[in-house]
């Protein structure tokens, strides 16, 4: 039976106080010293980030230091990814660093009676020396006081013990374990504790907090680098700017410290608005001027015709690829590299083709094309096309038809001079190392040059080679004792050139097999770190939100200074196998929210599948998780245990304001180990075709008319 002590009855009461008022549904930007959203110091809160909400928190005190990044995946369910270190907390390292994961989630939202109720996981995967469970109630009292009070287990419940359940299996640097398991038959188990807190915003930049806290800090005090006199913490907090807070606290009447937490919103873009120039007005056709067909019978009339749309098109930044004209009907062929939001190519593009084209051309038929195939054909009737000019976007969407250009029927082939074509780039590149266990960042920052020559429809050659300026990348080396064929763990032995490297060098055909069906083979230096030939099979309906497809690959690990040659597959923990591939289902669940899971062989020869969900905003940021199950046991795999991680995908336009298709892309992985490790091809097809099918550009519709 668990019993409520005196202490944290008042606590308790004054949550079932009436509140005058409801304050934004216990939203905050504050965090605590672990990262997590709330306004007290250690001890978590039922508050929440606002939806879509990234925040970085970096706190130190006296030796400790944590850098938390927390994203609000719902309204109601957050996670956070964790590096803290340690100093002389044990004897086997000077300062002992950990990388641990936790999640959130909102039982109950706050009433006019009730508080909001939240239940949380901290370092759920993880070696454990965070770890701690937690199921807490928050009230708001007024506009300005919110009161905390909850149930602790793990470091929750490690001061003043008020009961125990079950048993729960100790932490110990020589536990022997190799850390990042589910640690399931410990969750709510062994002793618990209560704690409680207030905050109270002082001011609408200052926030005052003091809590009653249940985490005695065992492993810390066991090595003597910290010391426990008092249970309370208190602390300030002041909001620098509407994104930034810098945090000064008290704890346990011996240790003082300060934090600062850095808030993003993906909804939210650096630059609001766009700063793109405005699209030309639709032209309405006059009163029976859509009868008149004697265009059709004069002569280069319609060469004409296609010059002037391919010069209105090209002041929206598009590039009309071919084209055919009747009297009724036009379709284009456009090739979009300025748009991120594929609605607003499509809008510009009716645009153009409604001043352009005879007033007796009815249907305006747009077929997408990407790496040299078609992905899908759009149609739209004039007619609604000047009747929704003014109306809301959904109008639009509901009257644009998509279709599979193969179903479409004959679609423009490309004029004679769309191919060949070359681009090429030059710039600064960056490359880190985040939250390496013996660094939490290095990186190397060199130039980079980047060429694609488009021999035909569908035919690329394309590179990108580097030189590193200056960096510390070099500098990450760690014993590899791994028992598998070592095809990720050495990567610091590519990171030690100094001279020009081929980070790839490829040629890659695309093609359409039948309808809803799409190809690939790319051949050559496929990555910095394997050649060899990849083979891709699509299957995408153009209005599904549910695709299929199947990779496999022949692949030879390169050479260390990454120029052209290639190594011995032969390495320690074994022989890299030659043949790797997967079978894969994407499928969007709508409201944000994409799944991936891959079954198959990874580079390492393990067999197993990979689980990804990812949040995807209108704008195309994207931030999700992965894990990767297989045929390797933990032993085997090493520190980890299984490969896991996060990654983000930004896109430049949300930063510059300025429609681009370039993004910055990026994993967070606890560490890099060699099971169920693929191989990184660009261009892989799902994501070239889906930008261009209806369900995504369904979700930026609103720019179809900007």
């Amino acid at each position: 039976m668990i019993r409520i002590p005196t202490r944290v009855l008042v606590a308790l009461g004054m949550l079932g106080l009436p509140a005058v008022s409801i304050a934004d549904d216990l939203i905050t930007r504050t965090t605590n010293n672990y990262g997590t959203p709330g306004g007290l110091i250690d001890m978590p809160t039922a508050e929440t980030a606002p939806d879509g909400e990234l925040t970085t928190n970096v706190t130190y005190f006296d030796g400790f230091f944590r850098t938390t990044l927390s994203f609000q995946i719902t309204d109601r369910l957050s996670g956070s990814f964790r590096y803290a270190g340690t100093e002389d907390i044990t004897p086997q390292f000077s300062t002992y660093y950990d990388r641990s994961f936790d999640l959130r989630f909102r039982l109950f939202n706050e009433t006019d009676f009730t508080p909001a109720v939240s239940v949380g996981l901290q370092d759920f995967v993880g070696t454990g020396l965070l770890s701690g469970e937690y199921i807490v109630a928050t009230k708001s009292i007024g506009d300005r006081l919110r009161v905390t009070g909850g149930l602790g287990f793990g470091r929750f419940g490690s001061y003043a013990s008020d009961g125990s359940v079950g048993t729960r299996t100790p932490f110990s640097f020589n536990q022997g374990g190799t850390g990042g398991q589910f640690n399931v038959d410990d969750w709510f188990q062994g002793d618990y504790a209560f704690f409680g807190g207030a905050s109270y915003q002082a001011t609408d930049k200052l926030l005052l907090s003091a809590e009653y806290s249940s985490d005695n800090y065992d492993t810390a005090q066991a090595a003597g680098i910290l010391k426990r006199s008092i249970p309370w913490n208190f602390a300030a907090t002041y909001q620098i700017s509407p994104n930034t807070s810098l945090r000064a606290f008290a704890l346990h009447g011996e240790e003082f410290g300060a934090s600062l937490t850095f808030n993003l919103n993906p909804k939210n873009p650096a630059v609001k608005g766009g700063t793109e120039l405005a699209p030309l007005p639709v032209a309405v056709r006059g009163p029976r001027s859509a009868e008149d067909l004697g265009w059709t019978t004069q002569p280069g009339r319609e060469q004409a015709i296609t010059a002037s749309l391919d010069r209105s098109l090209q002041q929206s930044d598009l590039d009309l690829e071919g084209m055919t004209l009747s009297g009724r009907s036009a379709h284009v062929r456009i090739r979009n590299d300025k748009y991120d939001a594929t609605s607003q190519a499509l809008g510009r593009t009716l645009r153009s083709m409604s001043r352009e084209l005879p007033p007796s051309v009815e249907m305006l038929h747009v077929t997408l094309i990407e790496n040299g195939i078609p992905a899908s054909t759009m149609s739209f009737s004039r007619t609604d096309l000047e009747r929704l000019e003014h109306r809301p976007a959904r109008e639009a969407l509901a009257a644009a038809r998509f279709t599979d250009t193969l179903r479409f029927g004959d679609y423009p082939d490309p004029f004679p001079t769309t191919y060949p074509r070359f681009e090429w780039s030059i710039g600064p590149y960056l490359r880190t190392s985040l939250f390496d266990p013996g660094n939490p960042l290095r990186a190397d920052i060199g130039i980079r040059a980047k060429a694609k020559y488009h021999l035909g429809s569908g035919w690329i050659v394309s590179g990108s080679v580097g030189q590193k300026v200056i960096g510390n990348l070099d500098g990450a080396v760690r014993p590899n004792n791994s028992q598998l064929p070592q095809v990720r763990s050495d990567v610091d032995r590519y990171n030690r050139t100094d001279e020009p490297f081929i980070e790839n060098l490829t040629v890659a055909k695309y093609g359409r097999l039948w309808p809803d069906f799409y190809s690939r083979v790319t051949a050559g230096y496929l990555e910095r770190m394997y050649a060899g030939i990849s083979g891709e099979v699509l299957w995408k309906p153009v209005d599904s939100r549910l695709a299929l497809g199947a990779e496999i690959n022949y692949t030879h690990p390169r050479d260390f200074d990454q120029q052209f040659g290639l190594r011995s597959r032969v390495t320690p923990g074994g022989t890299i196998p030659e043949f790797n591939g997967h079978v894969s289902a994407y499928y969007d669940f709508g409201n944000g929210f994409h799944g991936q899971v891959d079954a198959g062989r990874y580079l390492a020869g393990d067999w197993g599948g990979t689980i990804a969900l990812d949040r995807e905003f209108a704008n195309g940021w994207k931030i999700g998780a992965f894990a990767t199950f297989t045929d390797v046991s933990a032993s085997q795999f090493g520190e980890g245990s299984f490969d896991k991680g996060i990654r983000f995908t930004v896109p430049l336009s949300w930063l510059v304001g300025t429609p681009t298709k370039q993004k910055a892309s990026g994993v967070l992985r606890p560490l890099t180990r060699d099971g169920g490790q693929r191989l990184e091809v660009d261009g892989r097809l799902y994501e070239t075709i889906r930008e261009s099918h209806r369900p995504e550009v369904a979700k930026s519709w609103g720019k179809y008319w900007r």
